[in-house]
């Protein structure tokens, strides 16, 4: 009968100390992405064609009649 308590008390034990978090690889790998996708993000946005059409959008906004 004492044999339950102490194997469900193991399989506690166990649960907790499993390892759900980062490494400091997987963060430092995670920030090289985020960095690379948002200098790819402000080269589209910066680019003339893109820089255009949102002048555009912006000017055509600013001039809508209420």
């Amino acid at each position: 009968m004492s044999k339950r308590p102490k194997e469900a008390g193991r399989r506690l034990r166990a649960r907790w100390r499993r390892d759900a978090g980062m490494v400091t690889s997987e963060y430092a790998m995670g920030i090289v992405a985020a960095v690379g996708f948002a200098m790819l993000l402000y080269e589209v946005v910066t680019s003339g064609q893109v820089r255009a059409e949102l002048q555009a959008i912006v000017k055509r906004a600013l001039s809508a009649r209420m």
